[in-house]
């Protein structure tokens, strides 16, 4: 026992040294390698500087400080030096004078960043050394020497994995909220009272249980090809920018805007809105044959009969999943919502037991049918706002947008209190327990949006309200706006360029940005300033554009280098109403006559880097060839976007 007691104490006091050791150490590093494109990477080294402590920061360009951190590779264990610029910490230094030296040396205190730019070749590349620190701790200068052993995969594991993953993961989200969508479908006044009937007569019209089950299994999956398949020979005869056309153009939205309002009223009771009750009668006569051809006629009739409370789920996720560049995004969807309308019919097949349970239809049926009245009402105003950005009518300015969904909503809270009341509502004796918490939802929407008629930025509304660069009155954007010059664009080097001039009356960006709306004024400017080009793709209807300039352009280290290493220019891939002369007309290489500079701006994107969604990013030089073949899209990490923007710089300034 007594060597037990004794190993246990000297374990222990092995233990506390090393912890005593680790907190006397006066900084602690960690290292990170990214590959930023096939031919560039980073290494980060992070520093957290102990109490008292000040780290001396890594050697400056065309300058020879004494007093420095140092990476040193080890050029023994790879083929080359990689390293050809750094950058230091953004986070704030101050300046010292070491005892004996004449001049200053920067030094930082509690955590430090320094990143290092490399040039390297598409196959892995292990980067080995030591970082040797420097730091000063009144008249002490601790120094030590960490040891560097970080990796950078090949082109093909990063581009060819993380490209894959991402579509297969913007796929799921897509299966996800359309399953979630059909789910929420089945409370709709139109579908809801069918469950019970359906499932019933599957099993009372079959001979056992088993085929009961069999029936309505194969009724819920005609369901899911009934919404499906439509989409898929879509796709496959117009081709897979189809979805995306309709769901851009202002013409479809305008349509769009005229379906959704007649879905409102419906909805509020003015009308029973119905299709032609003879498809449902054909419908209804081919079902009564029998057999799994008479089963997936009665899912035809399901689908038509709830049309009125399911078309405006379809033709809102149909447009949405039609912007995100994978021409299987839509029928991805659409076989989401179908599963998610399908699976209580089989689910309650599996369990009939379950059908005692369900709450009886009635008057909350009708209440679920006017609230989404007022969220149609609302989606109706978002359509509405993609065709007045287009065609720049100016009537549905942020402000403007924001007071009518205020109204809309604040309503709805109303009527969920039981304050406003429709002709075909019940009497509201009392408010249960969800109707309350919905109201209070309502409400609390309500007023978040209130602070954005003042310029409030709403970060949870960005991408579905219009842009702030649309608002009269915003005090969030006043600050981007003092001292902005139009007339000259200009770098630190006293070079000028000609100001924007195309398109200016028309096309903005926000946070006192200046961008250029036409690839060809954009490269002169780049090349009589000598800076990289950051082609901005981007387009009224954008949703995710949006989103990225609210979370991660606006933060002021993205704004700083955007204005200063870049010259910006947005190209819209959905300004139809600005048509280009007759002498630039042009045929795609799919014949299609080019008219206007949306067109123009998608054909480039799609013939120049072989994508079609937006946003996307890509840098070019001086000769209008890209630094990276990375395409960085809808990415709301703001280090990450910090990171490529270096990556890109130091590229171009490599070419030089």
């Amino acid at each position: 026992m007594k060597y037990f007691l004794a190993t246990l104490f000297i374990t222990a006091l092995s233990f506390t040294n090393i912890l005593t050791a680790q907190e006397n150490k006066p900084v602690q590093f960690s290292f990170k390698a990214e590959r930023t494109s096939d031919t560039t990477a980073v290494v980060t080294v992070k520093a957290i500087i102990g109490k008292g402590v000040q780290l001396f920061g890594v050697q400056k360009q065309n300058t020879e400080d004494v007093f420095v951190s140092t990476l040193n590779q080890d050029t023994t264990k790879s083929d080359s030096r990689f390293i050809i610029d750094s950058v230091q910490s953004p986070i704030t230094s101050q300046s010292v004078k070491p005892a004996g030296v004449e001049q200053n040396s920067w030094v930082y205190t509690d955590s430090a960043s320094f990143t290092y730019f490399l040039k390297i070749g598409k196959d892995t590349v292990k980067i080995r050394g030591s970082f040797d620190w420097l730091g000063i701790r009144g008249d002490e200068y601790p120094s030590g020497s960490e040891t560097v052993s970080v990796t950078i995969p090949a082109v093909d594991a990063i581009t060819g994995g993380d490209a894959q993953a991402k579509a297969d993961e913007s796929l799921w989200n897509i299966f996800l909220i359309c399953l979630i969508t059909g789910l929420l479908a089945i409370i709709t006044p139109c579908v809801f009272p069918l469950i019970p009937v359906t499932v019933s007569f599957f099993l009372k019209r079959s001979k056992s249980r088993a085929e009961g089950i069999r029936n309505a299994l194969w009724y819920s999956f005609s369901i899911v090809l009934i919404y499906t398949v439509p989409t898929l020979i879509l796709t496959l005869i117009f081709g897979d920018t189809i979805l995306y056309t309709i769901s851009t153009h202002p013409v479809s939205n305008l349509l769009f805007f005229a379906f959704f309002i007649v879905f409102a009223i419906s909805f509020f009771g003015a009308f029973e809105l119905t299709l032609p009750n003879s498809w449902a009668n054909k419908a209804d006569q081919q079902a009564g044959k029998g057999g799994l051809l008479g089963i997936f006629f009665m899912a035809l009739t399901l689908v038509i009969v709830s049309f009125s409370c399911t078309g405006p789920l379809v033709g809102t996720l149909l447009g949405q999943t039609s912007t995100q560049g994978v021409s299987i995004a839509p029928i991805i969807g659409m076989m989401g919502f179908g599963i998610g309308l399908a699976i209580p019919f089989s689910l309650f097949a599996f369990f009939p037991s379950m059908l005692q349970s369900l709450p009886k239809s009635g008057g909350w049926l009708n209440s679920v049918k006017v609230t989404f009245g007022f969220i149609e009402l609302a989606l109706a105003l978002k359509f509405l706002s993609n065709v007045d950005l287009t065609y720049h009518w100016g009537l549905l300015n942020r402000d403007v947008f924001l007071v009518l969904w205020i109204v809309i909503f604040g309503l709805m809270g109303l009527y969920l209190i039981g304050k406003l009341k429709f002709s075909h509502d019940s009497d509201l004796k009392f408010i249960s327990v969800p109707r309350l918490f919905f109201a209070i939802i309502a409400f609390s929407f309500t007023v978040y949006m209130i602070p954005g008629l003042w310029g409030a930025p709403l970060k949870l509304l960005s991408g579905f309200i219009p842009p702030s660069t649309t608002q009269e009155f915003n005090l969030d954007d006043l600050k981007y706006k003092i001292g902005t010059n139009t007339a000259v664009v200009s770098n630190s080097n006293g070079a000028s360029a000609q100001a924007p001039v195309k398109y200016t009356d028309k096309l903005k960006v926000p946070f006192g940005l200046v961008a250029y709306f036409d690839l060809e004024e954009g490269m002169a400017a780049a090349k009589a300033l000598n800076k990289p080009v950051m082609l901005d793709f981007t387009g009224h209807t954008c949703a995710n554009c949006r989103k990225m300039e609210e979370q991660v352009w606006k933060n002021p280290e993205v704004l700083k280098r955007i204005k200063e290493n870049f010259v910006l220019v947005s190209l819209y891939v959905d300004e139809y109403d600005t048509e280009l002369p007759e002498s630039e007309h042009y045929k795609d290489k799919n014949g299609n006559l080019i008219t206007n500079v949306g067109q123009k701006n998608l054909d480039y994107e799609i013939t120049k880097f072989g994508f079609n969604a937006q946003p996307l990013y890509m840098f070019l030089d001086l000769e209008g060839n890209p630094l990276s073949d990375i395409k960085y899209g809808y990415v709301p990490n703001v280090q990450k976007f910090i990171d490529h923007l270096d990556a890109m710089k130091a590229a171009f300034e490599k070419k030089k």
